[in-house]
């Protein structure tokens, strides 16, 4: 499994639940204009992270990883970062980042391989899901679906269902279910559905938006 997580746990680089109800056209409309307005002011985001690598199908199998996120979007520049201090609960010291279009594993000790080094930098609009991205940005990547509000850990969101409009993305990724608190631009939840029973699902915590970062936020040392 460590070839398919290493490259969605990126993503880097995203829960009480209500009744699922009929929504309207206009609910949609309204959610990704508050994306719009909070994208306006979004610049980075520090959160804790759980990323949840799991398999149905042939053999059930669940990867867990646990650590620190870090978002930061300057301009049309976007970088993303994962520091991971536990894994399967042991201790860990892996570190995913990705800047200007290039994905660094700290645990091969070397750049990761080209192949996924070019996965990385076209997903990389794809990545950035619900950290910063405005509605329009969405819109114009998936096409959305809005399925109601919930509560994720005290916090109302709103749920949505993104399916790639990009028919080589969604070869990889079936669709995305993601909670989000649109009102600072942020996902709480994110569920990539990667289709024959393997899905990912990360889960933020502790999320602090606009406040400053670690000068080591985007590179290996701890």
């Amino acid at each position: 499994m460590h070839s398919r997580y290493s490259f969605v746990s990126l993503a880097l680089v995203a829960l009480a639940i209500l009744p699922l109800r009929p929504a309207h056209a206009q609910d949609l409309a309204t959610v990704l204009a508050k994306l719009d307005a909070a994208a306006k002011d979004f610049h980075t985001t520090t959160a804790t992270v759980e990323f949840d690598s799991i398999q149905t199908d042939p053999v059930p199998d669940t990867d867990v990883q646990k650590g620190t996120a870090y978002y930061q979007r300057s301009g049309t520049t976007f970088q993303m970062a994962g520091h991971i201090n536990e894994h399967n609960n042991h201790p860990s010291g892996k570190t995913y980042v990705l800047s200007h279009g290039v994905l660094r594993i700290s645990e091969t000790g070397k750049e990761a391989d080209a192949k996924t080094i070019t996965q990385a930098s076209k997903y990389e609009g794809y990545l950035m899901l619900g950290f910063g991205a405005s509605g329009s940005q969405l819109a114009e990547k998936w096409d959305i679906k809005y399925l109601d509000q919930e509560k994720i850990d005290g916090v109302l969101t709103d749920k949505l269902e993104l399916v790639a409009k990009d028919p080589t993305v969604r070869k990889n990724i079936v669709k995305v279910t993601a909670w989000m608190d649109t009102t600072r631009a942020v996902s709480l939840k994110v569920i990539f559905d990667e289709g024959q029973g393997q899905s990912y699902v990360c889960h933020y915590t502790n999320i602090k938006v606009n406040q400053p970062l670690p000068k080591n936020a985007f590179n290996f040392d701890k």
